[in-house]
């Protein structure tokens, strides 16, 4: 679980978090979700440690991470698994590569465990035999999974996804879907989606964290959001349901 009390972050005159609490459970997606420029990535990269908060405090299973020492904040690092917008893979390395890139970096591991543990990775979201393949000879829907087999590679218990749907069609972005969903609850971890997507929020929803010019006007499941009472946010869902069937109707 991770714990958000009371953030806010400002870049000189302009707030971009004002006051931002909230939950994130362990072994679903919880999604955070907004219009573009309303704070929701600057909301990750505080809670991942790339962006310091001006004021507030962020909980990993109780673990306060801004206040730790350095050590604490290493040890809650190497529980983290990111899933990076644009897949963000090493043009010049491999398949295989790329996925073991952090246990080459985090880990001991001797090569013979190192490459059963990418085989498991990339077997578990359906990319058998691409190990040698460069990321220029695959489609985009293979890299974004070969980046999720990355993210999990080392055993995180924390998974951190930014928007990870994006440049894909939307058949490929229900089977991205999916397979975070299924991740997150096989291997019981706390992740994390940032997404504008509707599709998204209403295949794996089940906890939703709106956020509006940076404060969170509401929280609550996909079952809720059509009648949530907030105009901002029923804005936001029309908007996303139109350009949603445009994309459809231009497939």
């Amino acid at each position: 679980m991770i714990k958000v009390q009371n953030l806010s972050k400002s870049f000189g005159d302009r707030v971009i978090l004002s006051d931002v609490s909230g939950v994130f459970e362990k072994g679903k997606p919880n999604l955070i979700i907004g219009a573009s420029g309303t704070g929701k990535s600057v909301l990750l990269k505080c809670i991942v440690g790339l962006s310091k908060p001006d004021v507030g405090q962020v909980f990993y299973d109780g673990r306060d991470f801004y206040e730790g020492d350095r050590d604490l904040k290493i040890e809650i690092r190497r529980e983290m698994g990111m899933l990076f917008q644009g897949g963000a893979l090493f043009d010049s390395k491999t398949v295989e590569e790329n996925v073991m890139f952090p246990l080459d970096v985090l880990t001991k591991m001797p090569p013979h465990e190192k490459l059963e543990r990418v085989n498991f990775c990339l077997t578990r979201v359906g990319l058998e035999n691409v190990n040698k393949k460069m990321p220029s000879e695959i489609s985009g829907g293979m890299k974004k999974r070969v980046g999720i087999a990355r993210a999990i590679v080392n055993n995180p218990n924390y998974l951190f996804c930014d928007e990870p749907n994006s440049g894909l069609d939307p058949q490929t972005s229900v089977r991205i879907d999916e397979l975070i969903q299924d991740i997150s609850e096989d291997f019981d971890m706390t992740t994390i989606v940032v997404t504008h997507d509707m599709n998204s929020v209403m295949g794996m929803g089940e906890k939703i964290l709106f956020i509006y010019k940076g404060q969170k006007l509401w929280e609550g499941t996909k079952n809720d959001i059509t009648h949530s009472g907030v105009q901002a946010l029923d804005d936001f869902v029309f908007a996303n349901k139109v350009m949603n069937s445009m994309r459809e109707n231009e497939g």
